[in-house]
């Protein structure tokens, strides 16, 4: 059985990633590679949106994945595992770079104004917009990694370990808060922050060993509103503490408040969607089949009306964000839509090996 919960905490993350993206291209704390400050306004308070949900987000997608992971593997081999992961993963951010990313990546030169440098010559300047291709695909090079590590971790657990974490109490959830700390403060790359492999490792494996067991699903569900409060207060005292700082780097996000709310906003979540939306219409259904291609082309409609529109203050600060939010959406279901039905692209883009395979399979 499909569990409906986590395709519902996938794709309203996913929304809830693009509209970070939004607030992040036009950021007034000063992260490199967007659009930056449009507005005339001294504080831009709404800039919060980032602080609320930045700590949390990744943490909960390589939480879900690493569940997701243990799901697949009690259906397949190691090896078809492997197989259908380096399809979905690696391929889109190898060979997608070179057949649709790049114009991505022209985008990203662009608004960095790396691509107007004249001293790098014409073939740096190819290399470099692929590279700066990979953009928000970074998730699916790191999920890959970890995809390829846990079938060795399998094989060498038998499922002993994993069988004992059905029994994880509330009270380990809660003390793994230092764990999290722990993880929070090990390799992370320099300059390429997103890459934290300590911290979304250890988030991948409680997934995996942890939150696939429906045992304990069910006692987080009974202390939602513990974990809702805790959250809650974390949230209120990290926006306090660091607004107006970088919180995407050092020394912000390996701070204790940052990290303790990651991962109490990720057990918040999890409890709270197995308790309240573990069901299924017409609408989720549709988000979640759609949500893989929502994730892999939000960012270029938002840069892109960043890069041609805003930048250049053609519209108001209020339309730019408007229009990127829009397009964000609209451009990233109008491609999904037309490129999951062609053959090469949409193996090459997307990592679909056939026309009938537009499901979700983020895990």
């Amino acid at each position: 059985m499909r569990k409906l919960y986590l395709d519902n905490i996938r794709w309203v993350t996913v929304v809830l990633v693009v509209l970070y993206h939004v607030f992040y291209m036009y950021n007034a704390e000063g992260l490199p590679g967007t659009a930056g400050k449009i507005t005339d306004l001294e504080i831009q308070y709404y800039d919060i949106y980032q602080y609320i949900v930045y700590p949390w987000l990744m943490m909960l997608l390589f939480i879900v994945s690493g569940a997701s992971a243990r799901y697949a593997l009690e259906r397949h081999t190691g090896r078809e595992f492997i197989k259908a992961r380096t399809v979905k993963l690696l391929v889109p951010v190898s060979l997608g770079l070179l057949t649709f990313q790049f114009i991505q990546g022209y985008i990203n030169m662009s608004l960095s104004g790396a691509a107007d440098s004249p001293d790098m010559p014409l073939v740096g300047k190819i290399i470099a917009c692929i590279l700066s291709g990979i953009g928000v695909l970074w998730y699916l090079q790191v999920l890959w990694i970890f995809s390829l590590v846990i079938v060795l971790v399998k094989k060498i657990d038998k499922d002993r370990l994993w069988k004992i974490c059905a029994k994880t109490p509330v009270w380990v959830l809660i003390l793994l808060g230092a764990a999290v700390y722990g993880a929070g403060q090990i390799l992370n790359t320099p300059i390429i922050v997103c890459y934290r492999f300590g911290l979304y490792g250890l988030s991948f494996l409680i997934g995996y060993f942890i939150f696939s067991h429906d045992e304990v699903i069910e006692k987080t569900k009974k202390f939602f509103w513990l974990f809702a409060a805790a959250a809650a207060g974390l949230c209120i005292s990290f926006c306090a503490m660091y607004f107006g700082q970088n919180y995407a780097d050092n020394p912000v996000y390996r701070s204790p408040l940052f990290l303790l709310f990651g991962w109490f906003g990720s057990l918040a979540m999890i409890s709270g969607f197995a308790k309240f939306f573990d069901k299924e219409n017409a609408f989720t259904k549709w988000m979640n089949s759609h949500s893989w291609g929502l994730y892999i082309f939000h960012y270029l409609g938002i840069s892109a009306v960043a890069l041609y529109l805003a930048k250049p203050g053609l519209i108001p600060a209020w339309a730019s964000y408007l229009l990127s939010t829009i397009a964000g959406f609209a451009l990233a279901y109008g491609l999904y839509f037309i490129i999951s039905r062609i053959p090469f692209f949409r193996w090459t883009v997307l990592g679909i090996t056939k026309k009938k395979e537009k499901k979700n399979v983020q895990g």
